[in-house]
């Protein structure tokens, strides 16, 4: 009969090799304390001047937000592991830490989709802008982002906790991920696999989907413009389409695929955990003219 006996996980990490991991502990350390500082930059620097009025710059305050919350599931532990010798987290902890993870990630991707919408409104509906979107829409969309989220995750936590896990308790990873979980659950987990794809992998993929088209609508619309209508719309586009990409293709690659784990894993979650977050404020700052004038006026 299968049992759920395992009382908590080991997380085998990104390696064992010690000359690596405290290598490691440096970068990913930079890198946890650059999120910090350009997420929260970001989010005074909106916050305290009128660009917090503007829908593209409220919905970029709440992906900072997002940011801060998604890499803080993961990143910390990492980093702590990282000089540890021996990587051990509660099957409770494993399961909140899923959960939170595939929240905030949620959360993301469905605010990156409004941030689209919202540049594709401005864009090929200029005269209708303001009206569209108004604040109660931009508050409805967030609304619908964290229940999106909510539930995607719920279901996703749902299908792992039903598991039963009787050993080996040894994940292959660096974090609690659904697939290196499935690897180890003591049944046959064909069926959830497939529930699992359908969940994570075609979410990703809808809203990669969405995002594309609406970036194809916009280039379609915009080669009629003046030169300089069109750079200034390339270049606030360009900003998004930078971001969608460096967090959707390792989204995609790991979770679009049948439910198997792949040593190249741990890299691609690195993407999406840490590099994203961590490049999303400045790709926002640095190629943003309104967000450069707003970071003087702040600072």
């Amino acid at each position: 009969e299968n049992m759920n006996n395992v009382t908590e996980f080991v997380l085998l990490g990104l390696s064992q090799n010690k000359k690596i991991k405290n290598l490691c502990f440096l970068l990913f350390l930079f890198c946890y304390i650059a999120i910090w500082m350009g997420n929260l930059l970001i989010m005074i620097s909106i916050t305290c001047s009128p660009l917090i009025d503007q829908p593209m710059y409220f919905f970029l305050n709440n992906l900072a937000l997002s940011d801060l919350c998604y890499t803080s599931t993961v990143t910390p532990k990492l980093v702590t592991d990282l000089l540890a010798e021996s990587n051990m987290i509660s099957y409770t902890s494993c399961m909140a830490q899923l959960f939170v993870m595939h929240f905030f990630g949620g959360i993301e991707i469905l605010i990156l989709t409004g941030m689209a919408y919202d540049r594709y409104v401005a864009i090929c509906k200029p005269l209708h802008y303001t009206i569209i979107m108004n604040r109660q829409r931009c508050y409805t969309i967030v609304t619908a982002s964290c229940t999106g989220a909510f539930l995607h995750s719920f279901f996703q936590c749902l299908l792992t906790i039903n598991l039963p896990f009787c050993g080996p308790n040894e994940i292959d990873h660096y974090f609690c991920d659904v697939y290196p979980l499935l690897k180890l659950a003591c049944t046959d987990t064909y069926r959830v696999g497939i529930l699992v794809v359908a969940n994570s992998g075609m979410m990703g993929l809808v809203t990669f989907v969405v995002l594309v088209l609406s970036y194809l609508l916009i280039l379609y619309t915009i080669r009629a413009y003046p030169a300089e209508s069109r750079t200034k719309a390339l270049s606030t586009c360009s900003s998004h389409v930078t971001v969608v990409v460096l967090f959707f293709v390792p989204v995609l690659f790991i979770y679009i695929r049948p439910a198997t784990t792949f040593p190249e894993d741990k890299v691609f979650a690195l993407f999406y955990t840490i590099i994203a977050p961590m490049f999303n404020p400045l790709i926002y700052t640095f190629r943003n003219m309104e967000m450069k004038n707003a970071l003087k006026k702040v600072w």
